[in-house]
């Protein structure tokens, strides 16, 4: 990537949402994307990558806008058929969303690098935009509780976010190293923006590969961070939830808080206002504005913010 290219720290809805703004605001050939991929599972004997397919079906297009995941006027027949042969059947897998994880499993078992087969999905779907898993090395979230540890689509997907968050460990981070080209495209970027995205389960696993924070550091008056929580709630996930379960306040400065190290710039939504003169004192210039992303309009109006704020160039 060239050096004026801007980086993106990604997992969910939300932040495939603001990207799709921002690849209307900016070239999106300039946009390099990391994904989180300690949500990825094996289901149904498919490895499954979620966070990299949100992002990679909303900025292709194919995006259910309503459900946020998966593709848009998908079937379920191949899911209804394994039901009948008595399959667990509680991570829904729509008939062209099975296409991707058999092609993704496929070139997994041939030796290639979840990188190049990111690449090659991204290529073959029209996306023009870099998008990179954190890593290529195995990391897996595990969501502690009261009554032991759970896999995370277990707990997210099957049980609904529903149990009480004690806290949250990435297993396999310590040791797992970048994908190709993450550390010198940060080093050499323009801006990073973290995106509007749950800060323990999508922000949190990138943050924990060897290397990524520390660069961040790095460049931290080029690191601008969208807040996810508006108004105490989470607009979409169990961020706020979380943090209440953990004995953090739900609110836009706890969130800036996990973030003071390497953050330079805070964007929160006008209704917390109030909350910016706490954002200024750890040392973070607080941006305010509208960061509820409705619809297509939304979504730039926030981006061109982040585009002003951060003097990115066209």
């Amino acid at each position: 990537m060239s050096p004026g290219s801007v980086v993106a720290l990604a997992g969910g809805v939300g932040a495939a949402r603001f990207l799709d703004g921002l690849t209307r605001v900016l070239a999106p050939e300039r946009i390099f994307i990391i994904s989180n991929t300690a949500d990825d599972a094996e289901i149904h004997g498919l490895h499954i990558s979620p966070d990299l397919d949100t992002v990679t079906y909303t900025l292709s297009g194919l995006a259910d806008p309503k459900r946020g995941w998966g593709i848009l006027g998908d079937s379920f027949r191949c899911l209804e058929a394994l039901a009948r042969l008595g399959a667990d059947t509680w991570f829904q897998l729509g008939d062209q969303d099975l296409a991707t994880h058999l092609y993704r499993t496929r070139r997994l078992r041939q030796g290639a690098k979840l990188s190049a087969i990111t690449a090659e999905i991204t290529a073959a779907l029209g996306v023009h935009s870099r998008i990179v898993p954190m890593s290529d090395d195995r990391v897996r979230t595990r969501i502690c509780t009261p009554t032991g540890e759970l896999e995370f689509q277990t707990y997210f997907v099957k049980r609904r976010a529903r149990d009480k968050v004690v806290s949250v460990r990435f297993e396999g981070a310590s040791e797992a190293t970048p994908a190709p080209g993450v550390l010198e495209t940060i080093a050499g970027a323009q801006a990073i923006i973290l995106c509007p995205s749950n800060p323990f389960i999508s922000i949190g696993p990138i943050l924990g590969i060897r290397g990524i924070r520390e660069s961040l550091r790095s460049k931290r008056d080029r690191v601008a961070a969208i807040s996810p929580i508006v108004g105490g709630r989470a607009l979409k996930g169990p961020a706020a939830d979380m943090m209440k379960s953990m004995r953090l306040r739900p609110a836009a400065i706890e969130v800036a808080r996990l973030y003071a190290d390497f953050v330079g710039t805070f964007v929160l939504d006008q209704v917390d206002q109030k909350q910016a003169a706490a954002v200024e004192k750890l040392g973070i210039r607080p941006v305010v504005t509208n960061t509820v992303m409705r619809g297509l309009r939304e979504r730039k109006s926030l981006a061109r913010v982040i585009v002003r704020e951060l003097g990115i160039g066209s």
